[in-house]
């Protein structure tokens, strides 16, 4: 059974930082792309960023490029999600997810985490 544990949301200052971090178990770690997504209310869940198994691509919604900045530790079976200069905007519940790599090109991951409270203030 493949479980995902977020972490690192919270309150935060507009400008300012967090790092979400999700633990992974039940498989093969690198063998599978992870993703970042994310929910506000009354909006639909939409795609943040996601990474292929070895790191060796990443991509971005437009929204957040140049501010976030995904990475992962095999060894640790963890993804971060850097988040910097953070906006109002960026208020949402996070979730991890994981799948083949095409869930970085808009296929649904095969697991998600429970999410992670990110709120902004102005």
């Amino acid at each position: 059974q493949v479980q995902l544990v977020e972490s690192g949301g919270g309150l935060v200052q507009a400008g300012g930082s967090l790092r979400l971090s999700c633990v992974a178990s039940g498989r093969t770690f690198s063998s599978y792309a992870m993703a970042w997504f994310r929910q506000a209310p009354g909006k639909e869940r939409e795609f943040v960023s996601g990474i292929t198994g070895l790191s060796e691509y990443s991509n971005y919604a437009d929204s957040v490029k140049g501010r976030f900045t995904i990475s992962r530790d095999n060894a640790e079976n963890t993804v971060y999600l850097q988040m910097n200069s953070l906006k109002p905007e960026d208020t949402a519940v996070y979730y991890c997810a994981t799948g083949w790599a095409s869930i970085l090109a808009g296929d649904l991951p095969d697991y998600w985490g429970q999410g992670t409270q990110v709120t902004v203030s102005s």
